[in-house]
């Protein structure tokens, strides 16, 4: 930790658990699934469109519960609601391992929409927003660079373990990480740091420390507004920019490869430039919290989105394999920093009493982003090719950039907002 940090702050242990914990929960109820698809296809006798259905429909309801988790976590913090999500997911995970049959998949996987809906980053990012002021940015990256890891942990360990146990056996070991990550949960978690007669970010005045940095986003905490934050056009703005940002990077994640050996290159180059976009993502994290602190947190992720889309454009403009290798180095770049700069600019937009509930449903609409990125892109592959539909990704990711400006515009014209920071 940097100078001036407190490192006895409980709200850091809490930053770090939820890094490990974050980590097995995507690794093992969302990366995982795309080792178990073969096997479940002998087994099950059912094919691919049919058993991914079964993940879409878990994306889809952790979307809906999103609004739901956030009016909790905004009344009674995430400690119970992440303690709850573990044991759900550990149970809905041995479910999955006795499965017969299509329904009995979906029914599991209902209950893992529910329990991601609970463990996830929304949850996580509440906790953040409550506990830290002034490091907020700090511990964002700390939370989302360790659990950017996920797939690289998980996918590999999986396979291993369906390798030695079978598919069923494998899921009987994984199910016991998740529930495991309940005891951090129960143990470590807290509502608010004045329950433990702290304030934020482990100061000894409970009044907000201002973040550095020009601009509305380097503001953690707005003072508390009676209107209904969903009138304000910062938050709207945010709200429509993470569904396209999420529709985005959804299409390339899940059309990538198969565009890529459509243009004649190897199978290793393209499976190894989709899983380099991970790599990237982790690089972008840390590019945007260091250059949030001088130019803003607005400026520089609307930057690093709007390079998404130059990466397009240069992997249709290069030959190969140069087009690809610019393309994983500016589309990756951009991949993850709407997991940070959404709840960081969220938390200078909103008051923190309804920053929760909010978020909720922000997460909701990029959940439904990527719920139609796959059949939306796809559709467009197949009446016009990838050069369509990239070029829409590459408007989406323009689009979301855009608007994130207009946010910040739209928040320094706020007039609680419009004081000096």
């Amino acid at each position: 930790m940097g100078a001036g940090r407190r490192r006895d702050f409980p709200g850091w242990r809490m930053v770090w658990a939820l890094a490990g914990t974050e980590t097995v929960a995507y690794g093992v109820l969302f990366y995982s699934f795309a080792v178990f698809l073969v096997p479940m296809q002998r087994d099950l006798g059912a094919g691919t469109a049919q058993l991914s259905g079964a993940l879409t429909l878990a994306m889809a309801v952790t979307g809906a519960a999103a609004p739901a988790v956030g009016r909790w976590l905004d009344r009674h913090g995430a400690r119970w609601l992440m303690t709850a999500g573990s044991l759900l997911g550990a149970a809905c995970v041995v479910g999955w391992s006795q499965v017969r049959t299509l329904p009995q998949l979906y029914l599991v996987f209902t209950g893992i929409g529910l329990a991601c809906a609970a463990v996830l980053y929304e949850p996580a990012y509440a906790v953040i927003n409550t506990w830290f002021h002034r490091e907020r940015r700090a511990a964002l990256l700390t939370l989302t660079v360790v659990a950017g890891f996920a797939s690289t942990v998980f996918l590999p360990t999986s396979q291993a373990l369906i390798d030695g146990l079978g598919w069923r056996g494998a899921l009987l070991v994984l199910a016991v990480p998740v529930a495991l990550c309940a005891v951090p949960h129960a143990l470590l978690l807290r509502r608010a740091p004045a329950d433990l007669g702290l304030a934020p970010d482990g100061a000894a005045s409970p009044e907000p420390v201002a973040a550095p940095g020009p601009g509305p986003s380097a503001t953690p905490d707005p003072p508390a507004a009676p209107v209904d934050p969903w009138q304000d056009p910062a938050v709207r703005r945010l709200t429509l920019a993470t569904a396209l940002e999420m529709l985005a990077t959804t299409a390339v994640a899940v059309h990538l490869v198969a565009h890529l050996l459509e243009r004649g290159a190897s199978p290793t180059l393209a499976a190894a430039s989709a899983g380099a976009l991970g790599a990237m993502s982790v690089a972008g994290r840390v590019v945007l919290t260091a250059l949030a602190g001088r130019l803003g947190t607005g400026p520089v992720s609307a930057a690093l989105i709007a390079g998404q889309a130059v990466g397009v454009g240069l992997l249709f403009a290069l030959p190969q394999p140069a087009s690809t290798v610019v393309f994983v180095l500016l589309f990756g770049a951009g991949f993850g920093v709407i997991h940070i700069a959404r709840p960081a600019l969220l938390g200078s937009y909103v008051p923190a009493a309804v920053f929760a509930s909010v978020s909720g449903g922000q997460a909701l609409a990029g959940q439904l982003g990527r719920v139609v990125a796959p059949v939306a892109a796809g559709a467009l592959i197949g009446a016009a090719g990838y050069g369509v539909a990239f070029g829409a990704v590459a408007v989406c990711t323009l689009a979301a950039a855009a608007l994130i400006l207009s946010a910040e515009r739209a928040a320094a014209l706020t007039p609680e907002r419009a004081a000096p920071r």
